[in-house]
């Protein structure tokens, strides 16, 4: 129930580029020897890992319902897209202030300054890339809605988590860029640090509100509310019900489960109310496809 998003197809661009730009820190980090290059290599390679995360929550997400998980996999997507959130934040937000405030206690020279730019541009390049793609997904799952009400609605946990990634990387990337052009043009080592402090701020606020979004799902969030709305026309419109009593949804990853409490129109027999109400159920299933459990109770009282 995310528009026509492609998920999968944004993560695989992020992790393309996130691949692409470890490779050319590393090669810078070898030509240089710098160990702060390699470090920022090894991140990059951690948010490759992130990638990875979500593409295996995106499979398990797949697996079919048993006894013991009655309604699905669906969920385990929103327990990976948390674990890539935390990550971001203390892997990314907090070693990277870290590492800023260590540099304004000891700052050390730029090593080849010149190559770190390109590197830096390079990663830019390839974060734009990435970051296009997965505008393009959004667009389609928003529907209208403006950025920020697609960020406090969507259920698209995977598609939420890639966007704040490659947000907070490409702004990273622009701070970086500015903060090592900073310290060639004035040779103060200060800026540089407080780049890399800077950054580490905005990976934090990012990581912060993917998770609280994410932590909403894994709590066990209903459908986006434009898709309840649809859900309670549709059930309203049906020439078997009366009124729709009581609409309870639930976000099972990229399944939901509908629960409908509901008067019916009155029929001659019990036989004919049964019929009726699997006729709904048929109904509401074709028109929403993402509906894969429903359960309908009709309300007999007079």
């Amino acid at each position: 129930m995310s528009g026509h998003a492609n998920s999968t197809k944004a993560i695989l661009l992020a992790l393309g580029a996130n691949f692409a730009i470890f490779v050319s820190k590393l090669a810078a980090a070898i030509l240089t020897g710098s160990s702060a290059m390699l470090a920022e290599a090894v991140h990059s390679l951690a948010d490759c890992g992130n990638q990875g995360l979500l593409l295996f929550g995106m499979r398990q997400a797949r697996r079919a319902p048993t006894e013991e998980y009655p309604l699905g996999w669906g969920r385990a997507l929103y327990f990976w897209s948390f674990l890539v959130a935390i990550l971001l934040f203390s892997v990314g937000g907090v070693f990277s202030i870290y590492e800023g405030v260590h540099k304004l206690g000891s700052p050390e020279p730029l090593q080849r300054p010149w190559l770190a730019v390109g590197v830096l541009v390079f990663g830019l390049v390839m974060e734009g890339i990435s970051m296009r793609g997965c505008m393009q997904e959004v667009n389609k799952a928003r529907e209208g809605r403006s950025l920020w009400q697609w960020f406090r609605e969507t259920r698209s946990s995977e598609l939420l988590v890639i966007f704040g990634e490659d947000m907070a990387a490409l702004l990273g990337l622009a701070l970086a860029l500015l903060a090592v052009l900073a310290t060639i043009l004035t040779g103060n080592l200060v800026f540089d640090a407080l780049g890399t402090i800077a950054i580490g701020v905005l990976l934090v606020v990012v990581a912060i509100a993917v998770a609280v979004e994410v932590k909403a799902l894994l709590i066990g969030q209903g459908v986006e509310p434009r898709r309840r709305e649809e859900l309670l026309s549709f059930l309203n419109a049906r020439p078997e019900v009366e009124v729709v009593l009581n609409l309870i949804t639930l976000q099972l990853g990229p399944d939901v489960m509908v629960s409908v409490k509901a008067r019916m129109n009155p029929t001659v027999d019990n036989r004919t109310l049964i019929h009726n109400i699997n006729a709904v159920e048929r109904a509401m299933k074709a028109q929403f496809p993402d509906v894969l459990w429903s359960f309908f109770e009709p309300d007999l009282t007079d």
